[in-house]
């Protein structure tokens, strides 16, 4: 075995940088330091089928975040955890080479912010009701089934099917290229180009996959596998979802959960007439309030209280969230509650304080057990309480003759946010193609 494959080019010896001399024919001493970590080494992996976000940041890397990429406070602004928060810590963990100006300036529009909403509270209810129905599965097993139990998995299948409408709606002005979405269709925004079906189905997979990490971070960092498997079944049909198809077999749902989960507008027809879910819900003949599919874009006057609190959730300013009780994962929570990364702090309660004091006191061993504990409590406790839909009314609301042509008040999207995650991917595209020039 010759020198060079020894030490190799640039490898380390004794604490020490050697380099093979071609011409000389031999091992030439650099340093004695370890070769320094570039910056653009930490964001930029090579390119794979797997888009995996970084999850181990380092105390120096949480610091850049906060100094220059987290969002500022205005003056007057409530200190609590918006949408755009979670969006900020998704966009700098994601690989570069993954990242696209197309798709930055997607994530920034009111339909993309509206898109986002109803996904995550679709996906933390669809995951609070799965939860429910195994434990009212356990409790079937030793009491006898009541006409009740029909009418309250009613309630929860008709509350899943309008949640659903939610992200249908902003779901088919993102297909079909309508209002703040011209830009990003795939034939342009007067759909005269030329469809590239490659490059198109490469972006509808990045934006899932953000999708996805953006809705994992907003319910606490927790159901990574459920969330991602109800994302691609939603946006997806069945031939085309190959998570879907991974998981098949793991985790296998009885009936009765099934037909609660999915609803009743799952239609199986011939391959040319299939639709994803969410097109079927848009199609469905069961009876839907009309002004769910306009909900946050058109002004309705006189919602109810149901419609109110969609309305908010989805398209209403985050500060009122607290005030109205409106779940939606982390966001409207006070930020002083996590950490850089999202991540809920520890809190004790006055009782397990004493305690600990008093632990602390005897010895520094039990004081690192009762600490350790404490942490591992924190993180298998819930991070937002549970989602409490407002019930529909008993009236039912037909069609007018004419609907309302005022548009609701949109919620602004942080341009100043934009700017600057277009300007750091500019920078590191440009890191990029500076390392892939040849050497002269």
């Amino acid at each position: 075995m010759s020198d060079e494959d020894d030490f190799g080019i640039g490898g380390l010896y004794e604490n020490g940088r050697w380099l093979w001399d071609e011409r000389q024919k031999r091992i030439v001493f650099l340093s004695n330091l370890r070769p320094k970590v570039d910056e653009f080494d930490l964001y930029y992996t090579q390119p794979s089928g797997v888009m995996e976000f970084r999850e181990d940041v380092d105390i120096i890397e949480q610091l850049r975040y906060r100094r220059y990429f987290q969002r500022k406070l205005e003056p007057g602004q409530a200190d609590v955890i918006r949408l755009q928060d979670i969006k900020d810590l998704v966009i700098y963990t994601a690989p570069v080479n993954f990242l696209s100006a197309k798709l930055i300036n997607m994530l920034h529009t009111p339909t993309g912010e509206r898109f986002l909403r109803a996904l995550i509270l679709y996906c933390g209810y669809s995951i609070q009701i799965e939860d429910a129905m195994r434990e009212r599965d356990l409790e079937l097993e030793k009491k006898v089934r009541t006409p009740d139990s029909d009418i309250l998995e009613e309630e929860y299948r008709d509350n899943l099917g309008d949640l659903r409408i939610l992200v249908a709606k902003e779901y088919c002005t993102i297909l079909t290229g309508a209002g703040d979405m011209k830009p990003f269709h795939h034939m342009g925004p007067l759909k005269k180009r030329r469809s590239l079906i490659e490059k198109d189905a490469r972006s509808f997979e990045t934006f899932i996959r953000m999708c996805v990490q953006i809705v994992y971070l907003s319910l606490g960092r927790r159901y990574f596998n459920q969330i991602e498997l109800e994302t691609h079944r939603l946006l997806k049909s069945e031939a085309f979802n190959a998570v879907g198809h991974k998981s098949q077999g793991r985790d296998p749902k009885k009936g009765h959960i099934q037909e609660v989960l999915l609803g009743k507008c799952l239609r199986h027809d011939r391959q040319l007439k299939l639709h994803s879910p969410l097109m079927n819900e848009v199609f469905c003949t069961r009876q839907i309030d009309y002004r769910l599919k306009g909900l946050g874009v058109v002004k309705y006057p006189n919602l109810t209280t149901r419609l109110r609190y969609l309305r908010l959730a989805v398209a209403g300013p985050e500060e009122q969230m607290a005030t109205e009780s409106v779940i939606i994962g982390i966001i409207g929570m006070p930020r002083a509650r996590f950490d850089t990364m999202l991540r809920i702090l520890p809190t004790l309660t006055p009782e397990q304080k004493s305690k600990s004091t008093v632990l602390m006191s005897r010895s520094k061993q039990v004081s690192s057990v009762t600490k350790s504990c404490t942490t591992k409590q924190s993180l298998h406790m819930r991070t937002y309480p549970d989602i409490i839909i407002p019930p529909k009314e008993s009236v039912e609301i037909a069609a007018p003759k004419g609907f309302s042509e005022d548009p609701d008040d949109i919620n602004p999207v942080n341009e100043v946010q934009r700017r600057l995650w277009q300007s750091r991917f500019k920078m590191m595209m440009n890191l990029l193609t500076q390392r892939r020039k040849p050497r002269r």
